[in-house]
């Protein structure tokens, strides 16, 4: 079996229709596993934090603490700056950070959170070591991300079917691993982390507005984020193939009784003494 690739490709790249996505996120919608084991003192790592919307709702919920938001691309880190400055939030700060190589001491941090980041990374093991890390004894690694071939709609669609294949063949393609969600536990324990709590969670698009919003992100980011490009430069589609995807996902969002389910995996390991 190959060596896993130190890599970190992220295949949606930060086109409109991706952060139009992102900046949705929130630590409600998005990680409600990790919120009960918040204190308001914790020093927390929140990594390929992007736009820092769920960063900034992290940073609120721990008000006598701090949080530090880390991504590979410094442009979208100066989004995430405005997020915190828009919401006046003064414990909040941001770095340019590799996952697989964290420039913090060990121990330093309370909580090491990551949404949706091991799914684009070619060894996810090595850089839930590099979490476990950094997080102090007693602290948590919480991890969440979807699971792509669990993804579920209605009604039936050759279009999203298209879709959901094309999807996992760039994304592996580029070294990640679309399926994560179910796999996070496994790495989890491969990484040496042995107080692991699986769980689930989904995201649902089924409302008028919801559909149309989803849909049409999904339909733009076919045609004209880094995926499209990635999609036609590997050879795995050409523009017909994805102007028919997109056309399925308007299709889709326009149906009244279209339903929509995201499936994530989550983790939260607590490291030992």
């Amino acid at each position: 079996m190959p060596e896993p690739r130190e890599t970190a490709v992220y295949t949606h790249g930060h086109h409109e229709s991706v952060l139009r996505s992102h900046t949705w996120r929130t630590a409600a919608n998005s990680a409600a596993y990790l919120l009960p084991s918040l204190k308001p003192h914790m020093k927390i790592l929140d990594i390929g934090c992007g736009p820092g919307t769920i960063t900034a709702d992290l940073a609120e919920l721990v008000p006598g603490g701090q949080v530090t938001g880390v991504d590979r691309v410094p442009e979208i880190l100066e989004q995430a700056r405005t997020t915190a400055a828009g919401r006046g939030l003064t414990n909040i700060d941001f770095a340019v950070a590799d996952v697989h190589a964290l420039d913090y001491p060990d121990d330093t941090f309370c909580v090491v959170h990551a949404h949706q980041v091991l799914q684009h990374l070619g060894d996810p093991v090595r850089a839930l070591r590099e979490m476990r890390r950094v997080v102090r004894p007693g602290g948590l690694v919480a991890v969440r991300d979807a699971d792509y071939a669990a993804m579920t709609w209605y009604p039936a669609s050759a279009g999203l079917d298209d879709w959901l294949d094309l999807y996992r063949r760039v994304a592996r393609a580029n070294g990640g691993e679309p399926d994560a969600g179910r796999r996070l536990k496994a790495w989890a324990l491969r990484a040496g982390l042995t107080d692991v709590t699986a769980s689930s969670g989904t995201w649902t698009f089924a409302t008028p507005g919801e559909r149309a919003w989803w849909s049409g992100l999904w339909a733009d980011r076919t045609l004209a984020s880094t995926y499209a490009d990635r999609a036609l430069l590997g050879g795995h589609a050409g523009e017909e193939e994805l102007r028919a995807v997109a056309g399925a996902w308007r299709e889709w969002g326009e149906q009244e009784d279209g339903w929509f389910s995201v499936l994530h995996g989550e983790i939260l390991c607590r490291k030992g003494a």
